[in-house]
């Protein structure tokens, strides 16, 4: 039929094949062939029976998102007319899947009336990820599959789910026992035989029946689903979609879910969603890393410190598959290390995300030791031990004498300077910075910090190593902070301020969680601990009235059941206290500060102009080599929602013109260098530009 379609016969059985490298996604060039070779095989007298399968290392892996928002995403023929014409046909149509049928490609599964994977085949429904939901009959067919609560967990999650449990729930109709071609053309001839009738899953109602007669036990399966998707708009739809897929006709739901998947589709949130989507793989593109560079073996890790961030990181690596040894300073310290690691693979297990076996596979990863010299045959090294440069170099020091040539010395450092570390070695080539973020075992972000010698093939080896345990990388420049601690020094400036001035805690923190982030600054200093950014400031010669304070009357926040607010005894929920609101009026006095209202827009003035402010100077300094890569930063290490597409991409729907306006009237009011605007920030407000590239708003 084409290059990207070919059509074979096994006796009335015909083998359409879709190759469409690399993964068969259904664009337009392959969506045209398809819809001839199935009018060709219908019309057929000879053809009995049809098997769809795919050549390459997986089936349809989703539809072409770089197709969404263009005419040809709507071109004919569309995917959900590719869909109706093989449910229509009146031969039963097999689709043969291996590796992913995701998305577009689960959706045109769903229209053949049977499915037939190998073993090692997934099948999802990923399009909320993306900020969509399915847009060609998904949402209407799978609860006929597999009932509507199960649609509805599988849809609003996103979540794949491998052969054997899309067997149990029904999905697909048989895995493979041979090869996945032969089976499904030898299924194909079962069901031709068998004389139908062949049912299209549009026609199938039972698995919806119990649903449509009480709708209660899919609501509560609902309120489950959206619980944790505050804000988001997607997952909302997607119930919507399935309960109409209950409450209505076939066709009707079907039209209602088109119309709900362009509302997405055109919507702010979606575009956000596919902008991040994109920048975590432009992310991987690192300049002065050209493609002839290879990555170093790693085959062995060393972990400095068994405390919070060693222990995590530790685990980050072991999960992976990585032996991993740890080193402290003393067994006492290796024992409370690993006693916790244990335990957080005990809550695992307690949780059923995690089997005793598998617990027991992880931590036979394990070592320990007391010596330096146990480090010695160890590819790559990460120190994280306490945030002080004469600390981090004794450390580097000593593994520059032990450490074989060629192993990567990586500094788990929050802001300190990598190229002194690197200078505290005869090997400064070797070294880079690995800044995990906090728990560190469950954190996406790894900041790789590029040292002006860090050698190119360090950091892809960098690279690969953090995508095989699970992060998303960003490569960032050496300042003070890097890209997202030195942002959030920027965000942060002007809430003590703003308390002082008359904003309260409660405000400021509602102002946040409105916004979309999962908590406020004051409720997120509570939880982490108000001491560290008090024992931070001393060793800085740093001071923040209330803060210190609050840390100096032993309030440090959860902890302790009291910081900016109350905690009841093992509870998490914060609760305003009279006492701090006296604390802060008292401060205010002491200043000669006159207290007012302070609106909410002033807050978020204040607060997250300046961040987009020092966003752009990262840019005009290349800490950060894009602005997407700050975005990446800021959804996966610091909570920005990724509805509004992180901080860069936000800042452009919310007009940079404003931005700039808003940022010199503080300036003007406080003479504050925060709120100063970079120089590339207020060239692209005049020039009509943006950071994503898009039309300005």
């Amino acid at each position: 039929m084409s290059d990207y379609v070919t059509v074979a016969r096994d006796g009335a059985i015909a083998v359409i094949t879709l190759d469409n490298p690399p993964v068969n996604a259904l664009s337009h060039h392959l969506r045209e062939p398809i819809f001839k070779a199935l009018e060709v095989v219908r019309d057929d007298a000879a053809i009995e029976g049809i098997v769809i399968a795919c050549a390459g290392r997986t089936f349809i892996s989703g539809a072409d998102i770089t197709e969404f928002g263009t005419p040809k995403a709507l071109a004919s023929p569309s995917l959900p007319e590719l869909c109706a014409l093989l449910e229509s046909l009146p031969k039963p149509a097999v689709a043969a899947i291996h590796g992913t049928a995701l998305g577009g490609g689960l959706e045109l599964a769903l229209a053949c009336h049977y499915r037939v994977a190998d073993k090692g085949a997934k099948v999802g429904l990923p399009e909320v990820k993306l900020g969509l939901l399915p847009g060609a009959g998904g949402t209407v067919r799978l609860p006929r599959l597999v009932g509507p609560e199960k649609a509805v967990a599988m849809i609003v999650s996103g979540n794949p789910i491998n052969a054997s449990a899309a067997l149990e729930a029904g999905v697909v109709d048989a895995i493979a026992a041979g090869e996945l071609t032969a089976d499904a053309i030898a299924f194909a001839k079962a069901r031709v035989a068998d004389g139908g009738p062949h049912v299209p899953v549009r026609d199938r109602d039972d698995k919806i029946a119990p649903a449509r007669a009480d709708l209660s036990g899919f609501e509560a399966a609902v309120k489950e689903a959206t619980r944790k998707t505050r804000g988001l708009e997607a997952p909302l739809a997607c119930a919507t979609a399935v309960r109409n897929a209950v409450t209505l006709p076939f066709d009707e739901a079907l039209k209602k879910e088109r119309e709900l998947f362009i509302g997405l589709v055109n919507g702010v949130q979606s575009r956000a969603q596919r902008h991040l989507f994109f920048a975590e793989r432009e992310a991987a593109k690192v300049p002065g890393v050209s493609k002839d560079v290879q990555p170093r073996a790693v085959k062995k890790v060393g972990v400095i410190g068994a405390g919070t961030m060693g222990g995590g990181i530790a685990m980050s690596f072991v999960n992976g598959g990585y032996p991993v040894t740890i080193l402290e300073m003393s067994d006492e310290a290796l024992d409370r290390g690993f006693a916790t690691i244990e335990k957080n693979y005990g809550i695992s297990v307690s949780r059923g995300s995690l089997s005793e076996e598998a617990k027991a596979e992880r931590m036979g990863r394990f070592s320990r030791t007391t010596n330096y010299a146990d480090l010695a045959d160890c590819d790559l090294i990460i120190e994280a031990v306490f945030e002080e440069m004469g600390v981090k170099k004794e450390v580097f020091g000593k593994l520059d004498a032990i450490a074989k040539p060629g192993s990567i010395l990586a500094s788990n450092t929050s802001y300190l300077d990598v190229n002194e570390i690197a200078a505290s070695t005869g090997r400064p080539q070797d070294v880079v910075g690995l800044h995990f973020f906090s728990p560190a075992n469950v954190m996406r972000l790894l900041e790789i910090v590029r040292g002006d010698k860090t050698a190119p093939d360090v950091l892809l080896t960098a690279l690969n190593v953090a995508r095989k345990i699970g992060k998303v990388p960003v490569v960032v420049g050496v300042c003070h902070g890097f890209v997202g601690n030195r942002m959030l020094g920027a965000r942060s400036a002007e809430g003590e301020d703003l308390l002082l001035e008359g904003a309260s805690p409660e405000q400021i923190d509602k102002v946040f969680a409105d916004f979309g982030w999962p908590m406020g600054p004051f409720e997120m200093g509570d939880l982490a601990g108000l001491d560290i950014g008090w024992r931070n400031r001393k060793s800085l010669g740093k001071t923040a009235a209330i803060g210190d304070a609050l840390c100096e009357a032993g309030r440090f926040g959860q902890k302790t059941g009291k910081g900016f607010y109350l905690y009841e005894q093992g509870a998490r929920k914060p609760i305003p206290d009279p006492e701090v609101a006296k604390l802060i009026e008292e401060k205010a006095r002491e200043r000669g500060v006159n207290r007012r209202d302070i609106s909410d827009d002033e807050i978020t003035e204040r607060t997250l102009y300046p961040m987009i402010n020092e966003g752009a100077r990262i840019l005009e300094e290349k800490i950060a080599a894009r602005p997407s890569d700050i975005d990446i930063v800021w959804t996966n290490g610091y909570g920005f929602p990724i509805g509004k597409g992180g901080p860069m991409f936000w800042a452009d729907t919310e007009g940079l013109k404003k931005i700039v306006e808003r940022l010199e009237y503080w300036h003007g009011k406080t003479g504050k260098d925060v709120f100063k605007p970079a120089a590339l920030l207020k060239q692209m407000a005049e020039d009509g530009g943006s950071f994503s590239g898009r039309p300005a708003a």
